[in-house]
């Protein structure tokens, strides 16, 4: 017989440390629960599996109260923790999966894998002995041979290009950042620009070094902080990103819920960026966290919020933690911009017609045109400052809308970057021309200035798109030629040096950059649009 009483003393264990007032109603249908399960695993015709059950009603459970209360798994815990963490153990390489081999992208500065001289490009060929290229790798067996606990040992042996035979390698692991900002430089003279892609332990650490690097530049003025496609994270992190842009005593988010009284964040030190001019991007992947920042900053009129509706998440989520390592994520409040808004939009329709806003949005017009957006004049605030209107129920309102590029409608390009084609292109290209191109463009800065994309390169391209029954579309190619030329260098510049390369070329023609660098360019209408006369 499947022993199955622990399930309901988890269950007990998981509602007792929700609250001390453990009522009797919740004390009943927790004895109701357990005489189901004695009488599904006594009687049922068939043999069943508890767990899976009781997983299965946990999961019901939380969905019927709101999209954001969820069960996961013993197994999906530690995953789900390590991005905003901020760190993991293991060799501390980028890489990615060419042609059935694990090819090295960047060795992480000052990690493992630096400090025995691996390097970009090197396949890795063996792990402890075992042969991996070849055999169909995935990522999930890259994590598995190459994580590890901090000061163990990792052998591998790699194929590196010009050296006879394979290489040997003795690697410690050690503790590897995963960082949440992802791009920090210098716009132009004045106007300097970091994006952040989420918001983990380690993204005040990360922003503030970004931010004081930026202020050595004896010109730096103003800032762009993109928030596009930042899905949330830590509320302390969004608080003390917020924090260096207000002053001492400042409201920067509340939180309160029915069972969860009121909770006040309020800035507490002197922030280092507090007079700068300020644009902050958003788009409907801009969430939770992105949201708190992005409302601050909007509410006290401390900056201009730039791009399209941000996705509408105000609720918070506590975990709770079974005694298998499981867990629940439960909402237990609201939080609140400082103008006293909440911006999570409507659930009371279900997960279903809560998960196709993005269809509903597109329907509707509001990527293309701000006056599609759909406000509750309900719930109307306004700033409090310069006291201009801004809304609740359904995420940040920008203060200046770009529409979407149309270009990205082109399904030609998209279909070769979503069959991997492109990224394999690219990879391709610079394991062959690495040492060429290092020898021609001996920094970034030359690269940037010197390097382009010509014809017979995206004639390569489009051949390999063709092998992979993607055939050529010269209508398509010649409307999004920019914009593929302008991606394709813009990876290039990421394999040969980082992340933040990729960004510094690829925003040069990004429509909310430009708008963003040309408000801050222009006093008079930055100055405008903040007191609500645009």
């Amino acid at each position: 017989m499947v022993r199955f009483l622990s399930i309901p003393l988890l269950v007990f264990l998981l509602l007792f440390n929700v609250t001390e007032t453990y009522s009797q109603s919740v004390q009943s249908q927790v004895a109701k629960f357990n005489w189901l399960l004695r009488t599904v695993d006594s009687f049922y015709v068939d043999s069943v599996d508890v767990n899976k059950l009781t997983e299965a009603a946990i999961v019901k459970l939380l969905s019927e109260l709101d999209p954001h209360s969820v069960y996961i798994s013993a197994d999906e815990v530690q995953q789900m923790n390590e991005p905003l963490q901020g760190s993991f153990e293991g060799i501390g390489i980028s890489f990615n999966i060419f042609r059935d081999t694990l090819l090295v992208l960047q060795t992480i500065p000052g990690g493992p894998s630096e400090k025995v001289g691996l390097m970009a490009g090197d396949r890795i060929i063996y792990v402890n002995d075992e042969l991996i290229a070849g055999k169909g790798i995935t990522n999930q067996d890259v994590f598995k041979f190459l994580k590890g606990e901090k000061g163990t040992l990792v052998k591998i042996k790699i194929l590196r290009r010009g050296e006879k035979g394979l290489l040997d390698f003795d690697i410690i692991r050690d503790k590897i950042p995963l960082n949440s900002l992802d791009a920090s430089y210098m716009s132009d003279d004045k106007n300097g620009y970091i994006k952040l892609s989420r918001f983990s332990a380690t993204t005040t650490e990360e922003f503030v070094e970004a931010l004081k690097k930026l202020k050595e530049n004896p010109k730096f003025q103003n800032l762009i902080l993109d928030l596009r496609g930042n899905g949330g994270g830590f509320l302390k992190s969004a608080f003390e990103v917020v924090d260096q842009f207000l002053g001492f005593g400042q409201l920067v988010v509340y939180t309160e819920g029915l069972k969860s009284s009121r909770r006040d964040y309020v800035a507490v030190g002197d922030g280092i960026f507090e007079k700068g001019k300020l644009i902050v991007l958003i788009d409907r992947g801009s969430a939770s966290a992105s949201e708190i920042v992005s409302g601050a900053v909007q509410d006290w009129d401390r900056g201009i919020i730039l791009g399209r509706r941000s996705f509408g998440k105000g609720l918070v989520q506590q975990p709770y933690y079974f005694l298998d390592g499981s867990m629940i994520r439960l909402t237990t409040a609201h939080y609140y911009t400082p103008s006293g808004r909440c911006i999570q939009k409507p659930y009371n329709d279900g997960v279903d017609e809560y998960q196709n806003d993005f269809s509903e949005r597109l329907s509707h017009g509001e990527f293309f045109n701000k006056d599609s957006i759909v406000v509750n004049d309900s719930l109307k605030y306004a700033t409090l400052i310069n006291h201009r209107t801004v809304y609740g129920g359904g995420g940040i309102i920008p203060d200046v809308f770009v529409p979407i590029d149309t270009s990205l409608n082109y399904k030609y390009y998209n279909q070769l970057i979503r069959k991997n084609i492109v990224n394999q292109f690219v990879l391709d290209y610079v394991d062959r021309n690495r040492k060429e191109l290092k020898k021609e463009y001996p920094d970034f800065e030359t690269f940037k200035k010197k390097f382009s994309v010509d014809d017979s390169m995206l004639n390569e391209l489009w051949k390999e798109g063709a092998k992979k029954d993607i055939p050529e579309d010269a209508n398509a190619i010649e409307f999004q030629k920019d914009y593929i030329t302008r991606h394709l260098k813009a990876i290039v510049a990421r394999d040969l040096w980082n992340v933040s390369c990729f960004f510094e070329i690829f925003n040069e023609g990004d429509d909310e950059v430009i708008k963003a660098l040309s408000i801050l360019n222009n006093p008079s209408e930055y100055d405008s649009i903040l007191k609500g006369e645009k």
